[in-house]
């Protein structure tokens, strides 16, 4: 995929004038032409359809004002953009929204044949119809190629191709599509409906195989693990400390931070001059960007932001477009509940701001802050997209609008292609998701109860459980994207604070559901938090990891009560005699000396699920009693204690299934197993391209992977493992 340095220096010594490239040079005219028609059909629905503003000599005075609009609006890009460094992200945007009713008025006042009838009111109106119509003009004619905003990406990036310094050595660029399991990969490519990731597969530059996430197979989990290699510190997407009393959340910043200064040593994967965008973790890169760990530290300004702030075709744009996925969401859902598709949950809410927020305005914003880092040439770069993980978990992993998510996806990693095809320096590009998602009725549909309830139901306590479980996970994003803002010392800055006081505890922007931290009051006895279809379960009151003979002696009944429950496939429990041990229905398993009783509980959940419930029985934190939800013998589909169709947190389906596309010169001879190995893979990848630095007194970082997790990497260009 990259340009090996030898070509590097054969593209920059054959590079010939704009003006003399006639590719180069058509695809520009072509732009300005496709650009030029859509502002004219945009001025004529406008004229058309308001009576504030009229034409009094025919046609040509609306082609005048196309024209003298165009001339208008790059003037006032221009002085955006030159006065970014002292208003903001957020005082561009603003200034942008206000300069297009200044643009409209100034245009019409310039052009004596175009009139404005009526109040004050009239240019405002008139300019919000205009960018309304233009935007969705522009996202018909770019409907199934490169979108509006990331068109313009490129020919940024192509003007300022030959004025940039390559970088001396290979860079890698990887790209994480949340969610996203092997086999629905494997099947999309065979279908041919992912044309770029798909066409790198077909054609051989790349291999995928697919690795298992182990338990929890959650983002932050399996993030710790590929950026810090340090996923035994996440239990769970949240859990209950008993040291402390609180409930940590992995997309709260404050938790992230704290939880992150655990883990790290410095030496992340991205240590070396790299970027982390979009992510749970900074994997200790020295640029991070809409990072939950770092949302809460000021941090600099990106030109990526500044480009997307002033652009027409970004933040402005990007706020219309969101109106009309909102109104694709609510079509969609609508579509379910006529057709009677089960399983499914209630697609309202918050979910239609996320999903409007996700698809449309990070996303564009996700191509601007990367497209900046490749052309500095940061040696590596990590991007998580959280698009699919957002639809999926509300529409289900396999149904249409989850699949044209992907196929979205996947035109931003064509554009990505391009824009580093016309950079003098070289990227190899990686693509991984973090875990799948597996499909199922919820357990609250199935059986009319909470899990909590259920649990309430089996113990005599003197005060009800808390239940800790929420739809908080698609608020990440955004809660960090405006804590950021909130922080920078300009104009936009200060207005977010103001705008969001009650919003922001302790510097950082909480937005979303209540129910994600519940009050913990210091009597509270149990305490039930959820990931999914693992739930975890703690005895408040007595410190320690409560072994099972304790819990029987306290609680008789809630043991046997969860085991043996329609909706529970097993729990997990310490015992003094032989360690953690899961229980089912019908038989017991000793996790580890593999000793069965009766019928194997674990059975179902496949051949890894006992080292995997091993693994997550000794993590730090975790719950006194660990319970996954059933699984369905011909469906695999579970049932989340979530309200989430698609759910991600445990064992069972799709879940674990995630996956790796990698160069093929790259082979691996074994797909890794677990979040840490995934990360030694790719520490090996950056030292073959010489981004890593080593330091004599610190031992090599694929070195002190622990030998059950080394990465078995071989260079050559023969070989390949393909899932």
């Amino acid at each position: 995929m990259a340009k090996p340095p030898e070509q590097i220096s054969i593209d920059r010594r054959q590079r010939r004038p704009v003006w003399l490239d006639l590719r180069r040079t058509t695809r520009g005219l072509q732009a300005m032409i496709l650009g030029g028609l859509a502002s004219l059909v945009s001025l004529l629905i406008t004229f058309w359809t308001l009576p504030q503003i009229s034409s009094s000599d025919g046609a040509w005075p609306i082609l005048r004002l196309v024209v003298i609009l165009a001339v208008i609006g790059l003037i006032v890009r221009w002085i955006l953009a030159g006065i970014a460094v002292l208003i903001g992200s957020v005082g561009v945007l603003v200034g942008g929204l206000l300069s297009q009713f200044g643009v409209v008025y100034l245009g019409v006042t310039l052009d004596p044949g175009v009139h404005l009838h009526g109040g004050v009111e009239a240019p405002f109106v008139v300019s919000i119809v205009m960018s309304s119509v233009s935007a969705f003009v522009g996202w018909i004619a770019y409907a199934g190629s490169d979108d509006a905003y990331v068109s313009e990406v490129m020919r940024v990036v192509r003007r300022r191709a030959r004025k940039i310094q390559a970088a001396p050595k290979t860079g890698m660029l990887i790209i994480q599509i949340d969610g996203l399991s092997a086999p629905l990969l494997n099947w999309m490519v065979m279908s041919g409906n992912l044309p770029h990731l798909g066409g790198w597969i077909r054609d051989g530059s790349h291999s995928m195989l697919e690795w298992h996430t182990g338990v929890p197979a959650t983002t932050p989990a399996s993030q710790a693990g590929i950026l810090h290699g340090g996923s035994g510190q996440i239990p769970a997407f949240r859990w209950y400390e008993k040291e402390t009393g609180r409930v940590m959340v992995t997309n709260r910043a404050r938790d992230a931070a704290e939880i992150e200064a655990r883990m790290s040593t410095g030496r992340g994967l991205l240590a070396d001059g790299g970027a982390s965008i979009s992510n749970n973790w900074s994997g200790d890169a020295p640029t991070s960007e809409l990072v939950f760990s770092r949302a809460a530290l000021p941090t600099g300004r990106s030109r990526g932001y500044v480009r997307f702030f002033s652009s027409p075709q970004g933040a402005a744009r990007g706020l219309v477009l969101c109106v009309a996925e909102m109104v694709k969401e609510l079509h969609q859902a609508r579509r379910q509940r006529v057709r009677n598709l089960v399983p499914r949950v209630n697609r309202g809410g918050s979910y239609i701001f996320l999903r409007a927020i996700s698809n449309v305005l990070l996303r564009d914003l996700n191509v601007s802050l990367i497209t900046d880092e490749l052309v500095k040439g940061t040696p590596a770069i990590y991007c998580d997209f959280v698009d699919y993980d957002e639809v999926a978990h509300h529409a289900g992993p396999t149904r249409p609008e989850s699949m044209q998510t992907l196929e979205g996806l996947d035109r931003v990693l064509g554009a990505l292609k391009r824009i580093i095809d016309l950079l003098p320096h070289s990227y190899e590009i990686v693509i991984l998701s973090d875990h799948g998602q597996s499909q199922g009725s919820t357990f609250l549909q199935r059986y009319g109860r909470t899990l909590t309830q259920v649990v309430d139901d089996l113990v005599d306590t003197t005060k009800a459980p808390v239940a800790a479980t929420g739809r908080s996970e698609g608020w990440g994003p955004v809660n960090a994207f405006l804590t950021e803002l909130s922080l920078r010392a300009s104009v936009g800055g200060k207005v977010t604070r103001k705008a969001l006081h009650g919003k922001a505890k302790r510097g950082e922007v909480e937005l979303g559901p209540a129910d994600c931290e519940p009050p913990i009051a210091a009597d509270e006895q149990m305490i039930v938090t959820a990931s999914g279809n693992l739930a975890l379960i703690y005895l408040a009151r007595t410190p320690g990891r409560v072994p099972l003979e304790e819990i029987e002696l306290l609680h008789p009944r809630l043991i046997p009560g969860l085991a043996m429950h329609p909706g529970i496939g097993f729990v997990v429990v310490d015992s003094l005699a032989e360690g953690p041990v899961a229980i089912g229905r019908a038989g017991v398993h000793v996790l580890r000396s593999g000793r069965i009783e009766g019928i194997d509980p674990l059975q179902p959940y496949g051949p890894m699920a006992a080292a995997s419930m091993l693994r997550q029985a000794e993590m730090p934190h975790n719950g006194d009693i660990v319970v996954i939800s059933r699984l369905d013998e011909y469906t695999r589909e579970v049932a989340a204690f979530e309200e989430l169709v698609g759910c991600h947190g445990g064992i069972g389906g799709w879940q674990t299934e995630a996956v790796l596309v990698h160069p093929r010169r790259w082979a691996v001879e074994e797909p890794p197993v677990g979040s840490d190995a995934v990360h030694h893979l790719l520490i090996s990848w950056l030292d073959q391209l010489g981004q890593r630095k080593h330091d004599d007194n610190n031992e090599d970082d694929s070195e002190s992977a622990p030998e059950d997790q080394v990465d078995r990497v071989a260079t050559s260009t023969d070989a390949s493992v393909e899932a």
